[in-house]
């Protein structure tokens, strides 16, 4: 089976944090021995058995485009300025999906990229994150959508639970939605933690204020004089006065995550307040058995049992609460050790992943009568 797999996001080298977890899912996809994956991306290192069919100028543009922090950022930024970039970006997919013809069917990475989609009758699989809904909100996209999916087998799949009622409300007439867990890199369970002393807490994230949440108000009591240290790893994206009891350390690649920050920390930080899907950090933390502290949100909740393998908080002495519970290492060695097992039995690796969603294309393939 021929699958064109679109994505806005890809990882330009082994040092970019952006779209990492899209070179994940090409590759778990492409390993498959029933599919042959293309890709159109911004530029990057491709994994084995995927062939790039983006252009020279798509990828010039696309590379840009992923400097400038993304449509999102652009639009934050520039306000009405800032739609040529989404125009833009609908022109090329345009050309792309027609362009293309010898694809089986179509996996496409936010439910904006499938607005251009022609009216061929292939199936459609869509992975959903949790910023698409976002895009719901816009007067009009919803009938776009809809149009789009017509006379068609669709496929909905976010990669959390809780984004499926909306997706159903909005959607359910036409497609299915199947939420699809993404995989996990195997070094991650490959990750063997010493805690050091005094205790040393990491966010990984980027620099927003959405992204942070309550992260320095709720953290200062316990950090500025605790003999605790908070390391902050993640991108500035947008002009955040960073305290000077916490220390910034700029992005982190993987590799350092994995064998620098992961093992020597008591756990990870994320009081997030930004509509996401499944952070895949948080994945990545459960697979290394790092604990997790998490601010109470859906996107959270759905990923960690509160108090056995991670904590949930909502205010300033659940956090206080929940540091104090990690610091004592029994409880912090229990968390860490049930926070593996669930991202095994339910996350699994990449190639996990790439099997969910090769069941999914196979069942809409024999939908359409063009069964493999």
């Amino acid at each position: 089976m021929k699958v064109l797999m679109i994505s806005t996001s890809y990882p330009e080298d082994e040092r970019d944090w952006r779209g990492v977890f899209i070179r994940h899912l090409a590759g778990g996809v492409a390993r498959r021995p029933d599919l042959l994956l293309s890709l159109w991306a911004p530029p990057g290192k491709l994994p084995p058995r995927v062939e790039s069919v983006t252009t020279a100028t798509e990828a010039a543009w696309l590379g840009s485009l992923m400097k400038a922090g993304g449509i999102s950022h652009l639009m934050r930024e520039k306000g009405w300025r800032g739609f040529d970039a989404p125009l833009r970006l609908l022109r090329m997919l345009w050309n792309t999906y027609r362009r293309e013809t010898s694809a089986d069917l179509y996996h496409v990475n936010w439910l904006q990229c499938a607005l251009p989609l022609p009216a061929d009758g292939k199936p459609v699989v869509v992975s959903v994150l949790g910023n698409d809904l976002n895009l719901l909100r816009i007067p009009g996209m919803r009938h776009l959508l809809r149009r789009t999916f017509l006379n068609r087998p669709v496929a909905l799949c976010p990669n959390a639970e809780w984004m499926v009622p909306v997706l159903e409300r909005a959607f359910g007439d036409l497609a299915e939605v199947i939420p699809v867990s993404f995989g996990i890199d195997s070094t991650w369970y490959d990750v063997q933690r010493t805690i050091v002393e005094p205790a040393e807490w990491i966010a990984v994230t980027r620099l927003t204020a959405n992204k942070l949440g309550p992260l320095f108000e709720w953290s200062e009591p316990l950090f500025r004089h605790g003999g605790r240290t908070l390391h902050l790893l993640g991108p500035m994206q947008e002009q955040i006065a960073i305290p000077d009891w916490v220390r910034w350390h700029g992005p982190a690649t993987p590799e350092e995550l994995a064998t620098h920050w992961f093992p020597r920390a008591q756990g990870l930080i994320t009081l997030s307040t930004h509509s996401e899907g499944r952070p895949q950090t948080m994945l990545e933390a459960k697979a290394a058995s790092l604990p997790i502290i998490a601010s109470d949100m859906p996107a959270h909740a759905t990923m960690i049992e509160n108090g056995v393998d991670g904590f949930l908080c909502s205010d300033p002495t659940g956090y206080a609460n929940a540091i104090a519970a990690l610091e004592d290492g029994r409880t912090n060695i229990s968390v860490g050790e049930q926070a593996r097992k669930d991202a095994l039995a339910k996350f699994g690796t990449w190639d996990d992943a790439g099997a969910r969603y090769a069941t999914i294309y196979h069942r809409l393939m024999t939908r359409a009568g063009r069964g493999h």
